[in-house]
């Protein structure tokens, strides 16, 4: 088609030169009309307009899990570098709110940052019931004497918070407490804005590779806070056992392909390596 066109402006430009036209040079002119003719419905213009199929679902209902009504709560304490003041405030308050009843929140995990971001404390909540079960704990804890010296205390240790509202992918192991001794890895990944579908059809087919040591323990999307971030959250015995675990699924037909496929999405990915406190549910 490039060919073409060059042929139609040359003769386009002889056309102006000349006073008389011929019937070549007319013709010329009028393909060239069509073809400088802006309108949304001309098949040149549409070669260079994307046309994207309209949605009719939001990507966190299409990906995550139906069954249940879970909220999620990724809260990141970075806190002033003295281990030995930080914890004990945690320890005493924050597993009574996951053994009250009367809270419809639980504790998932509760980490110190080994390797990645030091000094940072990592807290995993499950919100049975959705965003209404998230405001009516937040309503409760404005009135709990003892939660409120603890935030009080915990203020004066912090640099700084951060946090996201997160759904779990449908396709993902439910968290569920565990023994240990084990050491979590959670892998942080920020996706180009559009791409969530994508990313979730892929690890749809991929996580069956990764279940053989039981080491996939939750995959969650962001709903609140930073967009398009996807959090997966793995448990290993060692670090020896992650090198293992990670090499035997590159050994296994299909792993490569979901790699080759999601890696173009990602903008920006994390590693932390996690040691659960005493009081995590996820040992």
């Amino acid at each position: 088609m490039a060919p073409r066109l060059c042929i139609i402006s040359a003769a386009a430009r002889r056309l102006l030169r000349k006073p008389g036209p011929c019937v070549g040079d007319l013709a010329a002119a009028r393909a060239v009309r069509f073809y400088s003719k802006d309108s949304e419905g001309s098949w040149f213009r549409s070669l260079f307009v994307h046309k994207v199929d309209p949605r009719k679902d939001a990507h966190s209902t299409l990906l995550s899990k139906k069954e249940t009504s879970n909220l999620y709560k990724i809260q990141c304490d970075q806190c002033e570098p003295c281990p030995s003041l930080c914890p004990s405030h945690r320890e005493a308050v924050l597993p009574k709110l996951h053994l009250d009843e009367d809270y419809p929140c639980s504790l998932v995990g509760n980490w110190n940052t080994w390797y990645g971001e030091q000094d940072q404390a990592v807290h995993l909540w499950r919100f049975s019931g959705g965003y209404p079960a998230l405001m009516d704990c937040m309503n409760k804890l404005k009135t709990n004497k003892e939660y409120l010296e603890f935030r009080k205390e915990r203020s004066k240790m912090l640099l700084s918070r951060r946090n996201q509202l997160l759904l779990e992918f449908s396709f993902w192991n439910e968290p569920q407490p565990r023994a240990g001794p084990n050491i979590y890895e959670l892998r942080t990944y920020k996706l180009k804005p559009g791409t969530m579908i994508e990313w979730g059809n892929n690890w749809a087919r991929a996580i069956k590779y990764r279940q053989e040591n039981q080491e996939a323990v939750g995959g969650f999307f962001s709903q609140i806070g930073e967009l398009y971030v996807v959090h997966h959250l793995w448990a290993y015995k060692d670090l020896q056992s992650r090198e293992e675990t990670r090499n035997a699924a590159w050994r296994k037909r299909g792993w490569d392909e979901n790699v080759y496929y999601t890696v173009p999405l990602v903008r920006h990915m994390e590693s932390r390596i996690m040691i659960p406190l005493k009081i995590s549910p996820l040992q």
